[in-house]
C-alpha cells in the first residue's frame, strides 16, 4: 500500500512540475497589463493603422464574403479541425469594443485572448509577435474606428484533444517563444525594414515554410517551401532559384510582382494571387522595395544534383500533344512561348517544372486567374478544365508540358490528379 501511494505521489509531484514548467514556458515575459487605456487615438494614427492592418492581410481572414469587414466568422481549414476568425470591430460584445490597446498586443504578441485564453496559431502570432508595440496601437486605433458589427463568434470546430487549452499549452511551450522585430546590425535600413514585413506582419514563412505533423514551423527552414494544408496549393521555395527565388531578378521586378502580380520572369496565381490583391498592391514603394531587397538577400539554398528524370512514355505524350494543341496553344503558342503581357510562356518556365506538380493541376483543373491591381486592372485569365478533361487528359497534358520545349520533370500521374480534385494533400 505504501508503495502505490509513494507512486501516486510521485505521479502527481511529477504533473505538477510539468505543469508548472507549462505555465511559466507560456507565460514567459509578459507584462502586467495597465489597469486603464493610455492610447490616445489621432487621424493620422489610424490611417497608419489602415496600411498596417492591409500588410498584414488582415480582412482576408476575418470577413467572410459578403460580410461585414472584420466581422470574422471566415472558417479557416487545418488538418486538425476548422477555426473561426473572430469579430475585430468595435462592438462591446462580440467585438474588440471593450478591449484596450494593451490586450490588443497580447494578442498579437503573445497569442492571448483579452479573457487569459490561449489563441490558436491560426492566427498568425508566431509572425505577429514580431511587430512592435507602435505597430500595433496603430492597428488597434484603427480597427476601434471601423463600423461595429454585432455578429456573433462562432465556435471552432476542432478535434480533441486539439480543441483544450491544456493541447495548445503544450503545443506553445515546444514551439513558440515571444519574439522581437529581427535586426542585421551589418545591413542597411532598408533590408531591416523589409525583415521586419516580411517576418512580420507580412506572415510569409506562414506558407513558405513546411509544416511538422503539428502544424508547427521551424526559423531552420525557413522559406524552404512547403504545401499549405488542406488548401492544397504548394507554396514555393523563396530561397532557391529553382522555385520562387528572386535573388537573380531585378528589384524592380520583385517590386512589380508585389504591387501587380506579374512581372517579365512571372506572375501570381492561387493563393498568392489573393495575398497581391488583397494586401501588398497597396505596399507603399519604399516598403515594396525593402520588401524585395530582403527576399533577394535571403541565404539561397544549394541545388541537389538532379535526378535522372526518365522520360515519359511516348503515348503519354503524345495524348498530352494533342490536349495541348486543341485547348492550350491557341494562348500559349505551339512552342509553350507564351504572349508578353498577356499569357505565360511555358518554356522555361520554373513553375511548370517543381518537384511537386500540384500547382500546375491545379491551375489546369481550376484555371488561374491574375489579381485585378491598379497595374494590372484587367488582367488575363485561364478558365477552368475540371469539367473538360478527364484525369488521364490532365495527367497527359501536364506531363507534356513538364517535358517540352527544354522543360524537363517527373510525368504526372492520373492519381496526382485525382487527388488535387479531392483537395487531399499530394
Amino acid at each position: 500500500m505504501k508503495r502505490i501511494l509513494w507512486t501516486l505521489s510521485s505521479v502527481l509531484a511529477a504533473l505538477g512540475i510539468a505543469a508548472a514548467v507549462l505555465i511559466t514556458l507560456n507565460l514567459r515575459v509578459e507584462e502586467p497589463l495597465p489597469a486603464a487605456e493610455t492610447l490616445q487615438s489621432t487621424p493620422v494614427l489610424v490611417q497608419r493603422g489602415e496600411y498596417l492592418a492591409r500588410v498584414g492581410n488582415c480582412m482576408a481572414c476575418h470577413t467572410t464574403q459578403g460580410g461585414a469587414p472584420f466581422a470574422g466568422g471566415r472558417g479557416i481549414e487545418t488538418p486538425f479541425g476548422v477555426v473561426h476568425s473572430s469579430n475585430l470591430t468595435p462592438d462591446r460584445v462580440q467585438g474588440i469594443g471593450s478591449w484596450t490597446s494593451a490586450e490588443f498586443w497580447r494578442a498579437m504578441h503573445h497569442g492571448r485572448s483579452k479573457d487569459g485564453r490561449l489563441l490558436y496559431p491560426a492566427f498568425p502570432y508566431p509572425n505577429y509577435t514580431q511587430v512592435t508595440r507602435e505597430d500595433s496601437d496603430a492597428i488597434f486605433a484603427y480597427l476601434q474606428s471601423v463600423p461595429a458589427a454585432p455578429d456573433a463568434n462562432r465556435a471552432h470546430a476542432l478535434r480533441f484533444p486539439y480543441n483544450t487549452q491544456a493541447a495548445l499549452t503544450v503545443w506553445r511551450a515546444l514551439f513558440f517563444a515571444p519574439g522581437t522585430p529581427p535586426t542585421e546590425p551589418t545591413q542597411t535600413a532598408e533590408y531591416n525594414r523589409g525583415a521586419y514585413l516580411v517576418n512580420g506582419l507580412g506572415h510569409c514563412t506562414a506558407c513558405h515554410t513546411p509544416r511538422n505533423a503539428l502544424g508547427a514551423t521551424t526559423d531552420a527552414k525557413a522559406f524552404t517551401g512547403g504545401l499549405i494544408p488542406v488548401q492544397n496549393w504548394y507554396a514555393p521555395a523563396l530561397n532557391a532559384a529553382h522555385e520562387a527565388g528572386v535573388k537573380e531578378w531585378r528589384t524592380d521586378d520583385v517590386v512589380a510582382l508585389l504591387k501587380t502580380g506579374v512581372a517579365p520572369q512571372g506572375s501570381v496565381l492561387g493563393p498568392m494571387a489573393e495575398v497581391v490583391f488583397r494586401s501588398t498592391q497597396y505596399l507603399s514603394d519604399a516598403d515594396a522595395r525593402a520588401m524585395a531587397v530582403y527576399l533577394q538577400g535571403l541565404p539561397q539554398q544549394g541545388r541537389k544534383a538532379p535526378a535522372t528524370v526518365a522520360a515519359p512514355p511516348a503515348s503519354a505524350m503524345a495524348r498530352g500533344g494533342k490536349v495541348y494543341e486543341q485547348q492550350c496553344a491557341q494562348c500559349h503558342g505551339d512552342r509553350g512561348q507564351g504572349e508578353p503581357g498577356a499569357f505565360p510562356a511555358l518554356a522555361g518556365n520554373r513553375a511548370i517544372t517543381l518537384a511537386d506538380p500540384t500547382n500546375l493541376v491545379r491551375v489546369v483543373l481550376q484555371g488561374g486567374y491574375l489579381p485585378a491591381t491598379a497595374g494590372n486592372p484587367r488582367p488575363h485569365g485561364m478558365p477552368p478544365f475540371q469539367q473538360t478533361l478527364s484525369d488521364e487528359e490532365v495527367a497527359a497534358v501536364t506531363t507534356f508540358v513538364r517535358n517540352s520545349w527544354g522543360n524537363q520533370a517527373p510525368g504526372v500521374g492520373t492519381i496526382e490528379v485525382y487527388r488535387a480534385r479531392e483537395r487531399r494533400g499530394m
